[in-house]
């Protein structure tokens, strides 16, 4: 059995991005208790389709993110499947840290901090969207990997944020349904109350075909649907 194409660190408190061909297995692990990994994907033929999580959400009748749902893009297109995961709860409710987020654990800067200065996931992002011709016009929602968030059974659905969620070595794969950017950040999550980050590992390997039976596709009628319209544009 053949090793990862590609595997890269992501630092804690850090960011990167990477353009993923489709069939390829995305497999990220957290390499720290209390990780977070904050990710937007992008179309990478058309990066005006990106993950539209509240279709994502709403076709698939979830208010999280787990296997083996599927990733849906703004037009309705599949642009991941998620394959697998040691944990049965994913973010995508919350979005990312901003700097004001990051701003309420206290003043860090790299002249003071070196390497360990705090930063939030909104910079991190930006600065690989700037890499790849990008800016502040496309974010988007985030899903937060290996974090956990229910909402409340009250009038006004409070959110709670479960810390902690993810241990060392835990892990979640994705299968690219076309190619993608895919822009991540290891910054703690936007209702996180203290500044807890781990590094994620990110390995890319290829992945087998989907086939009829496949999970992704007989998890609903929408999950199905956004699969085919995928396959339809490379057909």
């Amino acid at each position: 059995m053949t090793g990862p194409l590609v595997t890269h660190d992501v630092a804690a408190g850090g960011a990167w991005s990477v353009l993923v061909r489709r069939g390829r297995e995305l497999r990220f692990t957290a390499l720290g208790a209390g990780a977070n990994l904050s990710c937007l994907i992008y179309a990478a033929h058309d990066r005006l389709d990106r993950l539209n999580v509240p279709d994502t959400l709403k076709a698939q009748m979830s208010a999280r993110i787990r296997p083996p749902m599927v990733l849906m893009s703004d037009r309705g297109t599949a642009l991941a499947s998620v394959t697998g995961s040691s944990l049965d709860w994913h973010d995508a409710l919350c979005g990312h840290s901003t700097d004001q987020h990051i701003a309420a654990f206290g003043a860090s800067s790299y002249a003071t901090d070196r390497n360990a200065w705090r930063r939030s996931a909104r910079a991190g992002l930006l600065s690989e969207l700037r890499k790849h011709g990008l800016g502040p016009a496309d974010l988007c929602a985030t899903v937060n990997f290996f974090s956990k968030v229910v909402v409340g059974d009250d009038p006004h659905g409070e959110l709670t944020y479960h810390p902690g969620q993810a241990e060392d070595g835990d892990w979640v794969s994705l299968r690219s349904e076309q190619d993608l950017l895919v822009v991540m950040s290891t910054a703690p999550h936007p209702l996180a109350t203290e500044y807890r980050v781990a590094g994620c590992r990110v390995e890319i390997s290829a992945a087998p075909a989907a086939d009829a039976g496949d999970a992704s596709r007989l998890f609903r009628a929408e999950s199905a649907r956004a699969l085919a319209a995928s396959e339809a544009m490379f057909a």
